[in-house]
């Protein structure tokens, strides 16, 4: 577990981390165990479904649905960066990660989170342009921008994280080891350095906000222009229509930008851990859950194409 290092004097280098988790007692953990894995199955499935729909239905294959079927390969990625080493700790009683492995771990958190965001930015965009500019619509979405949107979407979530885990290794650990989480995230890691960690500290929060409000900002303005243009339509209908195509996708962006700010830019607390663990849980574990479920639920193009794929709709006429 521990090394000698030449630059720190009578003291040692930790190497490995233990993730305390959500609990020791084994009755609760074997029913954490199974909830969790329910849940990582759930996800892995239902995001795996809603590519599969997008891809093998021809009237899907439109911005939006390209965006959708981006937003669960990333969250197929962001669920497994996380859940299986979580899981594989509830059977184990050496609940540890090394260092190297939280430091991956931290990368790939970062970047899909980062990802995700602007992938979110994409699909308010992909929104605005067909409420307010519906005629233009293909023009100012063609696959070759989706691709580049899509594309730079993984590009910034590279460098997000790059900026942030390069300072790591910079820092060291001499005598806390015991992560009071179920997973490395970076606040938790810096925490236990024995030495400065401002830097990385100054790094992470003008990181955070750049890439929290350029992703934000965009979807804010899209928004800003789609409401203003719905409440001029005339009829409650064509109102109601307009709000319900975006609807699901201001659910998902309230959900993941409220509690991952939350987490990461308050300052660490030992009497807020608990909350740390529940607010990660929302948006590391819950948000790619609910991604595909509130997105089929609220899109009939996807309902239509979901009972197409494994059943036959047969709608009722109206009378």
């Amino acid at each position: 577990m521990f090394s000698e290092s030449s630059g720190l004097k009578n003291q040692t280098v930790i190497r490995e981390f233990i993730l305390l988790g959500f609990s020791n007692d084994p009755h609760i953990e074997g029913f954490l165990l199974f909830f969790f894995m329910i849940i990582f199955l759930v996800t892995i499935l239902g995001n795996v479904i809603v590519i599969l729909v997008i891809k093998s239905q021809l009237h899907l294959q439109m911005p939006m649905f390209f965006f959708l079927s981006h937003l669960a390969f990333v969250d197929i990625c962001y669920s497994s960066v996380t859940v299986p080493k979580m899981l594989a700790n509830f059977v184990t009683k050496q609940k540890t990660i090394s260092w190297e492995g939280c430091i991956a771990q931290i990368f790939f958190i970062l970047q899909t989170a980062c990802t995700e965001v602007f992938i979110l930015s994409a699909m308010g965009y992909d929104r605005y342009v067909a409420v307010c500019a519906p005629l233009h619509y293909n023009r100012y979405l063609s696959k070759e921008i989706c691709n580049k949107l899509v594309g730079g979407a993984w590009l910034l979530g590279f460098f997000y994280a790059i900026v942030n885990v390069l300072p790591l290794l910079n820092i060291h650990f001499c005598s806390k080891n015991i992560i009071t989480h179920y997973v490395c995230e970076l606040p938790s890691l810096l925490a236990l350095s024995c030495t400065g960690t401002l830097t990385n500290y100054i790094i992470l929060l003008i990181s955070l906000l750049a890439v929290g409000f350029s992703s934000f900002l965009i979807t804010l303005v899209s928004y800003v222009y789609i409401i203003s243009a719905v409440l001029k339509i005339n009829s409650a209908e064509g109102r109601q229509k307009a709000f319900s195509t975006c609807s699901s996708h201001l659910i998902v962006v309230g959900l993941f930008y409220i509690t991952g700010f939350f987490r990461y830019i308050k300052p660490n607390s030992e009497s807020l851990i608990n909350l740390d663990k529940v607010i990660s849980i929302q948006y590391s574990i819950f948000t790619p859950l609910l991604n595909p479920i509130i997105y089929s639920l609220n899109n009939k193009e996807m309902k239509h194409a979901l009972v197409k794929l494994f059943g036959t709709y047969n709608p009722i006429p109206r009378s």
